[in-house]
């Protein structure tokens, strides 16, 4: 992870490891699109891990921590294109650079590794698309099932839109800022209820606000859990690595039943975690999803423990005061249990106002 002290995320799209999907060992071919947050020319390099970040969806196929088979990247490529271009089909490249590992063009990969491609120049505008191309072959490969930026497999001779593909964990640039932020948490951290490589997500929108002088990487993921990152595991590594980071859980360890008193300790446990890596802690409450009885008040008394003892080891956001509607129908999101591009842009607004990063 020494990655860290060398690179900071040029992309606020999020993209991590959510879960995997067992391929017939054929090689395959795919690509990912991620808009690039500064522009000019830069040396890059693109991390990648072979373990799940999180639990996907029930837990029945996949949870937090799970390593993956053995895989094999046959040929991987950084291509730029201009932010004018679509991404279907065969857009026109700006540059086309062949990645290397450890000077090898193929990778090997083996269960649970943690890896980088070797550095590379690259140079793009602003929101230009830097793509990654990856030829790959396995039996199980392990992918963002919700991601929400544009990613194709080549089938039949044409590119079709398929989330099933390798992707990188962090589109990594050398350059120097203030601080790296960090945005920890579920689907609505994600971006999950904008619309489809908007980039109008709240942390986005923060990014967007705050400008280039940081960088963000944005590591929610959906169907995430407090439960998954108090393991301490590969996705709470990430957040270590950053200057100051936002953590927001708790819709899915409700909505899979956890109990309130877990729940209150895998939160604790996740803001001391990453205060003793010396992070800044930006705890949220938990957000409105149309809690009914039991679990409407389970959510009132998860966030005020939020609100009152863990206050006193981090800084809190409330976000129900964006997101919530008016009692006594506090408990429905006001924007959508995902929260829109309205929401999202309160949030982001609201946030800046009053959290000084």
């Amino acid at each position: 992870m020494n990655y860290f002290e060398k690179y900071v995320s040029n992309t606020l799209g999020a993209s991590g490891n959510q879960t995997y999907f067992i391929s017939d060992n054929t090689p395959q071919k795919g690509r990912v699109f991620y808009k690039a947050f500064v522009g000019g020319e830069y040396e890059y390099s693109f991390l990648f891990t072979n373990k799940l970040d999180s639990t996907f969806a029930d837990g029945s196929h996949s949870q937090a921590n799970y390593e993956c088979r053995n895989w094999h990247i046959i040929k991987a490529t950084a291509m730029i294109v201009d932010k004018k271009e679509s991404c279907l089909n065969e857009p026109k490249f700006k540059q086309i650079q062949a990645l290397h590992f450890a000077n090898n063009e193929q990778k090997y990969i083996i269960p649970g590794e943690i890896f980088n491609s070797d550095p590379v120049s690259l140079t793009c505008e602003k929101d230009d698309y830097i793509c990654l191309e990856i030829e790959f072959q396995g039996t199980e490969i392990p992918y963002f099932e919700e991601i929400i930026i544009p990613t194709f497999r080549y089938e039949n001779g044409k590119w079709v839109e398929n989330k099933q593909t390798p992707i990188s964990c962090m589109v990594g640039i050398n350059r120097s800022v203030e601080k790296r932020i960090g945005f920890l948490g579920d689907s609505i951290t994600e971006g999950i209820g904008v619309p489809m490589n908007s980039y109008l997500h709240w942390n986005a929108c923060i990014a967007n606000i705050i400008g280039e002088k940081y960088s963000y990487l944005n590591l929610g993921i959906g169907f995430g859990r407090a439960n998954d990152a108090a393991t301490k595991d590969i996705w709470l590594e990430k957040a270590k690595k950053m200057d100051a980071v936002t953590v927001c859980f708790g819709v899915n360890d409700i909505g899979h039943g956890y109990s309130e008193e877990t729940i209150k300790c895998n939160l604790k446990s996740i803001v001391d975690e990453l205060k003793r890596s010396n992070v800044r802690v930006i705890l949220f409450t938990i957000p409105p999803f149309g809690y009914e009885k039991e679990t409407k008040e389970k959510w009132y008394r998860i966030n005020k423990y939020i609100k009152t003892e863990l206050s006193e080891i981090a800084e809190i956001y409330d976000i129900c005061a964006i997101l919530c509607d008016k009692e006594p129908n506090d408990n429905i999101a006001k924007f959508g249990g995902h929260p829109n591009e309205e929401g999202c842009m309160l949030v982001a607004r609201d946030f800046v106002d009053k959290i000084s990063l």
